[in-house]
């Protein structure tokens, strides 16, 4: 390849990567309401805006500045699927058992911030396919890298 074949190839790369790196954005999050349900919504790391935005489906859309940001913590949890496994029992049994002996795994971001003077927490359940992304996502955009909570360091994904 010539030399500004190369140097061309190049500035075309960094330039794709400095596009990229101005924001980040998932689909595949919800945020839990006042009533226990959780609502999808799109997360986004804004470099123009040096800010985390979520936009839910219903409901307020949430902009947290990187400047105000304390701590951001990460979680995994599992339950067993006891309500599902007991469904899908009703109508086919060998099906339910094997819902029921299965867990569902969960993967939770929490994000410690302040404004002004009031401390505030937000939290968001990211999926399953997204969520190491999001993580690096966060630290690239942000610097912050999330501490690991709980049974975190032992998932089996």
């Amino acid at each position: 390849m010539p030399p500004k074949a190369l140097l061309a190839a190049l500035g075309l790369v960094l330039t794709v990567n400095l596009a990229l790196a101005d924001e980040a954005s998932f689909k595949r999050v919800k945020i839990p309401d006042g009533h226990g349900h959780q609502t999808k919504a799109v997360l986004m790391f804004s470099d123009a805006d040096k800010a985390i935005e979520v936009v839910p489906v219903k409901g307020d859309h949430v902009n947290i500045p990187y400047a105000q940001i304390d701590r951001c913590s990460y979680e995994f949890t599992r339950k067993h699927r006891v309500a599902s496994g007991i469904a899908v029992g009703s109508v086919l049994p060998p099906a339910g058992l094997i819902v029921f002996l299965t867990h569902s795994r969960s993967h939770w971001l929490e994000v410690d911030y302040h404004e002004q003077d009031l401390p505030k927490v937000f939290v968001l359940r990211m999926d399953k396919r997204d969520y190491v992304h999001v993580l690096e996502a966060l630290k690239a955009h942000t610097g912050l890298e999330a501490e690991v909570l709980g049974n975190a360091d032992k998932r089996t994904d």
